[in-house]
């Protein structure tokens, strides 16, 4: 059930029995030459309605821009400050709990976003109860990276080994070919590539990364692989997501 393709009965409807709700966020940033800008929103969003469907939980839209500061140096990447992220998703939270849900479940595509998302959350906690809102006190966030779920990372060790990387990785260039065949892309790759170099600014980034990935070949990605990847993390991340509202699958 997605918020956006419902109406305010509906959703009324849902809230009497749920107060639970899933929130997809990602990123607009580069994902080297051969990865969608887009990479890190769509297996957000993809995953998140998966888990959706699977749990009968409601999805709000996909947060499609993060913290991604370090990728600007790049056409085509955007970011949100971190200050920016924060207020945008306390914001989204208190809306929704204004409404009456109090369970929010991000199910995150950007490791950008971690720091920032953790510390929304403690902004948020403090803000609703200065809001003296009813269910202040009820209000709990969870996050859950796609990426690091046992299962996903297991399954990318066992078909990429040490050409997994961390940027531009082969196992989420693999679920957006999943999700958008027809957008796979093809581009060379030199088998040179940058790892290892800690983060700082944009152009300091882009010097020691200059082609966008980080220690990752992904061109060993196929849709086959994304299809298995998506599985593995829907049904995790549903157990999760369950165990998180008080439900299990019996």
């Amino acid at each position: 059930m997605l918020l956006h393709l419902s109406t305010w009965p509906e959703v009324e409807t849902y809230l009497s029995h749920s107060q639970g709700i899933i929130l997809p966020i990602g990123s607009t940033e580069q994902h080297g030459p051969t990865g969608l800008i887009g990479t890190d929103a769509i297996c957000a969003e993809r995953i998140a309605h998966g888990v959706g469907e699977v749990t009968q939980a409601l999805v709000a839209p996909t947060i499609n821009v993060g913290m991604a500061l370090h990728h600007t140096a790049f056409p085509g990447s955007m970011s949100l400050r971190p200050s920016t992220l924060i207020l945008v998703i306390r914001d989204y939270i208190t809306s929704l709990a204004k409404a009456g849900f109090t369970q929010f479940f991000f199910i995150n595509g950007h490791g950008g976003n971690m720091a920032t998302l953790k510390a929304a959350f403690a902004e948020t906690y403090a803000i609703l109860a200065d809001l003296n809102l009813p269910n202040a006190d009820r209000v709990q966030c969870r996050l859950a990276n796609w990426f690091m779920c046992h299962s996903v990372y297991t399954l990318a060790k066992q078909l990429y080994g040490n050409q997994e990387g961390s940027h531009a990785t082969p196992s989420e260039v693999a679920l957006t070919q999943y999700a958008y065949p027809d957008a796979i892309k093809q581009a060379p790759l030199s088998p040179e590539v940058a790892s290892g170099h800690p983060i700082y600014g944009a152009i300091d980034f882009r010097r020691n990364y200059p082609d966008g990935r980080m220690g990752s070949n992904p061109a060993l990605a196929t849709p086959e692989h994304g299809q298995q990847l998506y599985e593995a993390a829907v049904k995790e991340l549903a157990n999760q997501y369950l165990g998180f509202v008080g439900r299990s699958e019996g």
